[in-house]
């Protein structure tokens, strides 16, 4: 029998609308099946949520999106992460605790994001369950599946074949991490809690439950991740359900080929440099038409625009992104996942935080070219695109991987690392030709030919968001809410589906 009140739910999270359009997503399914969730994120957000019809309540600190000096230092390669922490988070830490603290007086249940540092502190003091979320493996720092660090990216094949090595960075990020949320662990102590865990790590992390909020198909449930850990796929929460593409960009769409997309999603679009100059000009060189996604600042347009390139602040990325030759985007997870949804060849160019990790990831499905930002030149792009497009094994891997990704899906054996697709490839295998190929098709069919596909389909890829990954994800919640009991129907599956 199903529970006589279903359960309130607060949400909390913090970032750009990558860290927020999942959370919003997972509120939406957990309305739609009675519950009432709570969305306690920056001001900034207030008209995203407040026009689905859900309750929202506003923290601090909110983040200026006109300030492009501090918005550069958070997406810096080697700093962005501790920028994050000690310039916006810990500075703020006693108004976000007044305003969780408040926004969480009657609920029963807590949701927290990796940067909601306060959420887990108001759950333990008031005695709540909480569950926590990550949108990217590399959030699990596991030893096991190492991640690939932005500031070294070259570290990468070293951590992955030595196991020793892997457990030395992991213990380096640890004291490296620790100083920068000392106030946190103090701010603890003076609440008569524990506070011996890493909240950048170890101590981001539910007992209760933690949602891996991403597709099986970039990463397989390791040894060394939380034991409380259920993996529930992407949900690909887009923007309201009746978003399209506008008539301008339809119109384009049909008076050619299929175009190039670019984008920099919603974080390192505000520090782009001359990524849309380099790309208008790079498909102009190799005779494609191009879909600028440039965001709200005019100092992003191309300074010489023509007439095969057409350049919007925003388009939904759902619907535009199976209608495109390949997608040139910065690697966030929710850019990523709808990416491998739509199935089509991407090239990655990875600014900072969890996005060189999510690159290598796409580049070992063999969907994926890389390039980093310091190395996105002209010659470069048009070099990486002509490869992207000429080889058909990437072609056939993306669709391949889409049916699986839409149904999160993992490998029972993985594949060998696809070395024509890995970190830097751009700038130091420009001669891949025919052994690039080889490699791209060697990493897709060992990729694709051990899913158990009898049953998976492209059906649902364009809709909103994930329903199989929303509807995984709010039993869980439910189920470690206090007093919950919850219809047969609706009970929590295995960690592995």
């Amino acid at each position: 029998s199903a529970c006589t009140r279903m359960p309130r739910i607060l949400i909390s999270t913090f970032g750009s609308f990558g860290d927020v359009n999942p959370y919003i997503g997972l509120a939406l399914e957990l309305t739609r099946r009675g519950h009432e969730p709570r969305l306690a994120m920056p001001e900034v957000y207030r008209e995203a949520i407040t026009r689905e019809g859900l309750d929202f309540r506003p923290i601090r600190p909110n983040l200026d999106p006109d300030d492009q000096a501090f918005i550069a230092r958070l997406m810096d390669p080697v700093r962005g992460s501790e920028a994050i922490f000690r310039e916006w988070l810990v500075p703020n830490l006693q108004a976000s605790y007044d305003d969780v603290r408040a926004a969480a007086a009657d609920v029963d249940l807590v949701v927290s994001h990796p940067a909601s540092l306060v959420a887990p502190i108001v759950a333990d003091e008031q005695r709540l369950p909480w569950a926590s979320t990550v949108l990217a493996p590399m959030s699990f720092f596991s030893v096991t599946d190492p991640m690939v660090p932005p500031p070294a990216p070259w570290l990468y094949p070293w951590l992955a074949r030595h196991r020793v090595l892997a457990r030395a960075f992991t213990w380096l990020a640890e004291r490296t991490t620790r100083p920068w949320v000392r106030p946190v662990r103090r701010f603890r102590a003076a609440h008569g809690l524990s506070h011996d865990a890493n909240p950048v790590m170890a101590g981001q992390h539910s007992p209760f439950l933690v949602l891996g909020m991403f597709s099986r198909v970039i990463a397989a449930p390791q040894a060394d991740w939380p034991s409380s850990t259920v993996v529930t796929g992407a949900v690909l929460y887009n923007g309201p359900a009746e978003a399209d593409v506008s008539g301008e960009l339809e119109r384009f769409l049909a008076s050619g080929p299929t175009p190039v997309v670019f984008t920099l999603g919603t974080s390192a679009v505000e520090a782009a440099g001359d990524f849309y100059d380099v790309s208008a000009e790079a498909v102009r060189r190799i005779g494609r038409r191009a879909v600028l996604l440039v965001g709200r600042h005019a100092r992003n347009r191309p300074r010489t625009p023509h007439d095969d390139v057409l350049v919007l602040d925003y388009a939904p990325h759902a619907a535009l992104f199976p209608r495109a030759a390949a997608i040139v985007h910065q690697g966030g997870a929710g850019t990523l996942h709808q990416a491998l949804a739509a199935g089509r060849p991407m090239m990655v160019v990875p600014h900072a935080h969890d996005q060189p990790d999510n690159a290598r990831r796409a580049a070992d499905l063999g969907v994926s070219r890389t390039l980093y930002p310091r190395a996105y030149r002209v010659e470069a792009v048009a070099a990486e695109l002509s490869i992207l497009l000429g080889e058909r094994a990437f072609a056939q891997c993306a669709p391949r991987s889409a049916r699986v990704c839409v149904r999160n899906r993992e490998p029972r054996r993985l594949p060998r690392r696809s070395s024509a697709c890995s970190p830097g490839n751009g700038s130091r295998r420009r001669a891949a030709g025919q052994t690039g190929q080889v490699r791209a098709r060697r990493a897709c069919h060992l990729k694709t030919s051990t899913y158990a596909t009898s049953d998976v389909t492209s059906a649902g890829r364009d809709a909103p968001m994930s329903p199989a990954a929303a509807n995984m994800a709010a039993p869980h919640v439910h189920a470690i809410a206090p007093g919950a009991e919850m219809p047969r129907r609706a009970r929590p599956g295995p960690l592995v589906v």
